[in-house]
Order: C-alpha cells, then structure tokens, then sequence
C-alpha cells in the first residue's frame, strides 16, 4: 500500500508504523535497500476465511462462488494458526473471502486474534453487515472494516452480479460508521468503472468514512488483463485522486487515502511532488524507500479457507505450504523456497525493463502475479506498469 495521505498531505495514520519503521529503526541505508525481512518484520496476513461468497464479482481474485468449500480450516484450526502467527509476532490478520460474514465463527475468532495481540480487521462486500453485525464486530475487537463497492448502484450491481448489493453495501457502510468502526470503502479501478470514481470519490466525503483505498487491477481468479486500464487513462485517474486527497487534506477532512497493486505509484507519485510540491519530494522520497515497494513474500502474506500459504492474496498458482502440515511461521521463514528467496532478493531475479528503471528501488518491480499471468515467468516486468521510456530511464 501506498499513502497518498501521508506523502503528498503529511497525514498521519496507526498504520504508518507498518509502512515506514525501517527508517524509524535505525537501520542503515544498504539494509533497508537488501533487507532479509524475516529476523525484524512481520507480515499482514489475509486470511480468505471462506470460498462462499453471496455475490458473483466479474474480478474476483479468489474465484469465491455460493458453496463454501468442503475442506474450509475449522474453528480450532484457525485458532491453532492464530496462536502460530501472535507467537510469530504477526501484527495484523485481516479477515477477507469469499464474504467473511458468511463465516459463523467470524467474531469469536477475531475477539481471540484481539486477546492475542494481533490487530483483526475485515474486508467484505457489506451486504450482509447490519447494525447488529457492526456492533458484534466492534465488541469482539475489530479495528477496521473495508466494503468494496466497484460503482454507484448500477455500475456496482452488474459488476457484483446481484440487483440492489450496492444500496445493501451503502447501508453496512453506514452501520459500521455508527457502531464506531474505522470504516473505509475499497475500489477497484478498471476499464468498465473508470467513469465512476469521481462519483465514488464524492460517496467517500459524503458519507465520512475514514479511509478510500485505489486498488490496481491484478490478474488473478476471475480477472484478466483485458478488464485493466490502459495507461494514458490510469495516469489522468491518479492525478485527480492525488488532487482530490490534497483538496480532502487542505479542508480539513483527514481522510487515509492509499492505492494499491501497483507499485508504479510510488515513481508516479514522487514525480507528480516533484512538479507540484517540489518541498516535499524528498521527504517523500525517502517515505517511498522506508515502504520497500511490493512486499509480496516479505510484508503480506495469504492464508486461503484450506490453509495453503502464499506470498500474498493475489498469488494462486503455487503454494509455499498449508498450514496444516506446517505452522506458517516455519512456511514463512523457509529461505530455502525458491519464490520466497526470489521475492526476498528481487534485484538478482527480477529482469528486463523493471530490473532497469530508476525507480525500483521503490517499486522493487511490482506485481510478479501480474508477470506470470502474461508472461509465464514470475521474474519478468510487471505488464501493469504505466510509467513513461523517459521516466523508466530517469530523463523526464
């Protein structure tokens, strides 16, 4: 994640702590360029609780459908991973799917996440959260709850493949919002919903949530390259959000504004300071270094419903493990794993034009499930990245 906030407004949030320590640490300018995360970092997680989901997403990464999953980690089970990870010093487990709340246990185990020290928070449609559900949520310990909405009411309908989920997902934003929660609403950008997200920029400051999150479109499950944004209008798009955090910032409105899924972002973002706030680009440079880029392997890490592990949530076609038959911590701090080593050391493994652009250092070149999904090799340059040849090469 990248804080649009907190670089380009000075906007500080609880979770800066995650994105920025290693410049807080003491640590030196080489360990945090070739840092082995393992010994002082610990992981996000997301755990897909559940494959059943109540709507039917056109881009869904986890291809979640109606039935939940034979083979789903039961109540004890995750009970055993969550005593596994407070142990590991995990700092949060953010409960995601198919739809969390289908998940029965939802509350008594994000109450044990929260007695254990781990930081729970949910992602979900919002169509199944009332005002019962919101107030169960923030009794049990939840810090946070983000509803993905891809468009205002019809946009978001076809797109969720139900009628009227967005008014559903309207009003379980708002009961979150009234139980006291830290409530944001997550967006998803592609090239059938790019007109809607001044509309949804607006629903954000209407409605006082606390958080808007930009995702990137990552080639996984059900969504493919054909539903991304081409580059010239992805560029035009970040610049109004950019605009429209510092508008949100300089009014008062202390909105956390983040993107995510493309770490092109961050060279997008530090030349867009420099042209406009050019006070500011060095500072925000050196944030954008303490952040590492993509922390696929490293700083986020995915528990899927049968407790197969993976570099992130995105990432579907090879497990590192299952928890199952090894406690994550031991999965996780496997370097002997040719993708984990890779991911861990990406300056040897990644080539072509991300292992030459100037800014990879920031980056650490983007999505490698977005290089596998066209290319077939994880190593190769993100297809996603919209940056300029003169940009790539440091001349613009």
């Amino acid at each position: 994640m990248i804080s649009i906030s907190r670089l380009l407004g000075q906007l500080e949030a609880e979770s800066d702590g995650l994105r920025y320590k290693d410049g807080e640490s003491g640590r030196s300018e080489e360990q945090i360029k070739h840092h082995s995360s393992m010994e002082d970092e610990r992981p996000v997680v997301v755990w897909n609780t559940t494959n059943a989901c109540n709507l039917n997403c056109v881009h869904c990464y986890a291809s979640s459908g109606y039935k939940t999953g034979e083979d789903e980690l039961g109540t004890e089970e995750a009970r055993e991973v969550i005593d596994d990870l407070a142990e590991f010093e995990v700092p949060v487990m953010l409960f995601s799917g198919g739809e969390p709340f289908l998940r029965p246990d939802l509350f008594e185990l994000g109450n044990y996440c929260s007695k254990k020290g781990i930081r729970p928070v949910i992602s979900t449609n919002g169509t199944l959260l009332d005002k019962r559900k919101a107030e169960r949520a923030e009794e049990a310990g939840f810090r946070y709850i983000g509803v993905s909405v891809d468009g205002l009411s019809v946009k978001n309908d076809k797109f969720r493949g139900k009628e009227g989920c967005f008014e559903r997902a309207l009003e379980g934003i708002r009961s979150s919002v009234k139980a006291g929660l830290k409530t944001g609403l997550r967006f998803t950008l592609t090239n059938e919903n790019l007109s809607e997200l001044s509309g949804i920029l607006n629903l954000v400051e209407e409605e006082g949530l606390h958080r808007f999150c930009l995702y990137h479109l990552v080639y996984a499950g059900k969504a493919n390259r054909s539903l991304d944004v081409p580059p010239t209008e992805k560029r035009k798009l970040l610049k109004h959000y950019f605009r429209w955090t510092e508008d949100m910032i300089s009014g008062g409105n202390e909105i956390e504004a983040l993107s995510v899924g493309n770490y092109a972002d961050a060279a997008f973002l530090y030349l867009y300071a420099r042209r406009n706030k050019p006070e500011l680009a060095e500072e925000i440079l050196d944030l954008l270094k303490r952040n590492q880029g993509d922390g696929a392997g490293e700083t986020i890490a995915c528990i899927d419903a049968e407790g197969n592990v993976y570099p992130n949530q995105f990432w579907r076609d090879m497990t590192l493990g299952n928890v199952r038959e090894s406690s994550f911590s031991d999965i996780w701090s496997d370097e002997s794993n040719p993708i984990l080593k890779g991911l861990r050391d990406k300056e040897n493994y990644i080539h072509g034009r991300c292992k030459e652009c100037s800014y990879f250092e920031i980056c650490q070149g983007g999505s490698r499930v977005r290089a596998k999904a066209i290319s077939g090799n994880h190593w190769a340059p993100d297809p996603g990245c919209y940056l300029s040849e003169e940009e790539i090469h440091g001349t613009s």
